[in-house]
């Protein structure tokens, strides 16, 4: 198995970046808070999880190993595929979900696109014991650019699924909590605007 990649990044699109690899361009699929941290051109190496399926290798990337193994985990649940434990590291820091899932905050889980209260019963069953505790220090990722956040939020939501009226309702909706920040956190704000979307 593929653990991690590292070379140039050679294209970013909505759910996946490209990175070339001894002169090969492998495809991984990254949530949008991943996808924020590169860069087209610079080198990057991305932690990655290869699903094999009868018709096809998929690899999906994450920005640490921490995310990785989450990613592993959460499918070992009934009714988890790689695409919904995607969508719940992009809603929920490692931490926020190990918390979510030891305290058995429902509330929580729920939030994550295509969660609903009894897969969240099932995730905080299976994997109660296997999560562990959040841990002290949480990983910073890179920040971005005032306005460079706006479209890659709309791109992630869009990508998780949400129309693109949806999307740019929920941009608007945070704009507010970047008006203060220079240097506003595209993951922070891709977590808020699914917070948005979540109770609308």
């Amino acid at each position: 198995m593929i653990a991690f990649v590292r070379g140039p990044v050679a294209a970013i699109g909505v759910d996946s970046a490209v990175i070339e690899v001894g002169g090969v361009g492998l495809q991984v699929f990254c949530h949008p808070g991943t996808l924020a941290g590169l860069r087209p051109g610079q080198e990057a190496r991305v932690s990655t999880s290869m699903v094999v399926r009868e018709d096809s290798l998929t690899l999906y990337g994450f920005a640490d190993d921490d995310e990785k193994s989450l990613f592993e985990l959460l499918q070992t649940a009934s009714g988890v595929g790689p695409k919904l434990a995607q969508a719940a590291l992009a809603v929920l820091s490692p931490d926020q979900l190990r918390q979510a899932v030891a305290s058995e905050d429902l509330a929580v889980l729920v939030k994550v696109p295509g969660i609903g209260k009894k897969g969240a019963q099932r995730i905080v069953l299976e994997l109660k014991d296997k999560i562990g505790a959040p841990s002290k220090t949480v990983t910073g990722r890179p920040l971005q650019s005032a306005e460079a956040w706006r479209d890659q939020v709309h791109a992630g939501l869009v990508g998780l699924g949400w129309s693109t009226r949806d999307a740019e309702d929920a941009v608007t909706a945070v704009s507010p909590l970047a008006a203060d920040n220079p240097n506003p956190s595209v993951p922070d704000l891709l977590r808020a605007a699914l917070r948005v979307l979540s109770k609308a």
